[in-house]
């Protein structure tokens, strides 16, 4: 039985109250063994929308890694992602790709063309067998709308002509490549050529207060300025307040997601709650407008 409390109350009585409760160990450190995750299948997706800001609709979802531990349920993983030389790192991504191919076939598929997008490390790209099992792994159905795969991390620079190849191999089965995490130090980088990616994610440290912080929106419109000269699509990362919502619309992003719209949530309430719904955020909107997380 939950104790009492009485109201009102502060954090500290919420605390003192509760804490009889916990456990005492401290929840499970961010280095989870990837083997024994995939292996008990404590492993699951969480779905995140992604906003189209010219129509304010539902322009995607992108699927985030989620951990079920036995002891403190559902955890972000972070420290997960194995490299290239841990023997899981294809089994893990396996997972990831299967499992959003089969929540796309039974649930989303019903709701409407929905673009998803996964992320992997980056040594999948570097692997010519992932790379080509995951082509093989793209459905027939003339409805699927395609894969963005995403990719991070400031290594990326060093990588580009592999990316490049992958890019043009991997176009012909409706996946297109996305680059996550985007900085200030990318538009002042070397010539490119080439732009390999079809998507720009720009970082949530850049978008997150954009609204008060002129460099902040400086950077932005840098970002976009080199996403128009390459064609890329621009998503903010990390939306979380009616300001920053209207700035990054303002500056002329195509997509945002954060959680001014929606928490991430397993795949069965997103369909349910996200899905269902044909406007995310009205211009005038309140925060009454936002799907529940």
């Amino acid at each position: 039985m939950l104790p009492v409390l009485v109201t009102p109350f502060d954090e500290a009585s919420l605390r003192t109250r509760i804490a009889s409760l916990m456990p005492a160990d401290e929840p499970p450190s961010a280095v989870i063994d990837v083997a024994e995750a995939l292996d008990a299948g404590w492993l699951a997706l969480w779905y995140e929308a992604k906003v189209d800001l010219r129509t304010l609709g539902l322009g995607g979802a992108e699927a985030l890694l989620r951990l079920r531990h036995p002891s403190w349920g559902v955890v972000e993983p972070a420290g997960l992602i194995p490299d290239e030389n841990d023997p899981n790192f294809r089994g893990l991504s396996s997972f990831v790709i299967d499992q959003a191919l089969a929540d796309w076939r039974g649930v989303i598929a019903e709701r409407g063309p929905i673009a998803l997008a996964v992320t992997l490390p980056m040594d999948v790209l570097r692997d010519a067998e992932s790379v080509e099992n995951l082509c093989r792994h793209m459905p027939d159905d003339p409805a699927f709308p395609g894969l963005i795969l995403g990719i991070t991390g400031a290594a990326l620079t060093r990588d580009l002509p592999r990316i490049r190849d992958v890019a043009a191999q991997v176009r012909f089965h409706r996946i297109r490549l996305s680059i996550g995490d985007f900085g200030a130090e990318w538009p002042t980088g070397a010539d490119l050529g080439f732009f390999p990616f079809g998507e720009i994610k720009v970082d949530r440290r850049f978008v997150a207060g954009c609204a008060d912080d002129r460099p902040k929106r400086a950077i932005c419109q840098r970002i976009l300025k080199l996403a128009g000269s390459v064609g890329a699509r621009t998503v903010a990362e990390g939306v979380a307040t009616r300001a920053d919502f209207l700035c990054v619309r303002e500056l002329g992003f195509d997509m945002a997601q954060g959680l001014l719209f929606a928490h991430p949530m397993p795949v069965e309430r997103f369909a349910r709650t996200v899905l269902g719904r044909p406007v995310i955020v009205k211009p005038s909107g309140n925060a009454e407008d936002r799907i529940a997380g």
